[in-house]
């Protein structure tokens, strides 16, 4: 299992200890060090089933900055994710991915009934 995660984020901190607490195994990486490349984006994007505007940190200073509300509607998918492969602060975070598991952001309960 691989964990995505900065390590300065609060929902990433409560995600690790969750993981930890229910003696979960997995590999830890820094969003931002080693950010996702676009071939690792598709995929967990196309096996998440979940719409491409939920890869992205929405409340993030980069995403903000970028002015990227308005301008992803009039981007392809393939474009948004070429994007997101830029820089992992657009990420939303943190991300679970296992072979058949791709979970996007920390809500416990979605945690709780998948990995459990």
């Amino acid at each position: 299992m691989l964990f995505l995660c900065y390590p300065k984020c609060s929902s990433c901190q409560k995600a690790r200890k969750w993981l930890d607490e229910h003696g979960i195994k997995y590999t830890e990486r820094h969003i931002a060090e080693k950010n996702p490349t676009y071939d690792e984006l598709k995929v967990w994007y196309q096996q998440s089933g979940l719409p491409i505007k939920k890869f992205f940190n929405t409340s993030g200073l980069v995403y903000k900055e970028m002015q990227l509300k308005d301008k992803l509607t009039s981007m392809s998918e393939e474009e948004q994710l070429m994007l997101l492969a830029t820089n992992g602060m657009l990420v939303k975070r943190p991300m679970v991915i296992t072979n058949d598991i791709v979970l996007v952001g920390f809500k416990e309960a979605d945690w709780e009934g998948t990995l459990l």
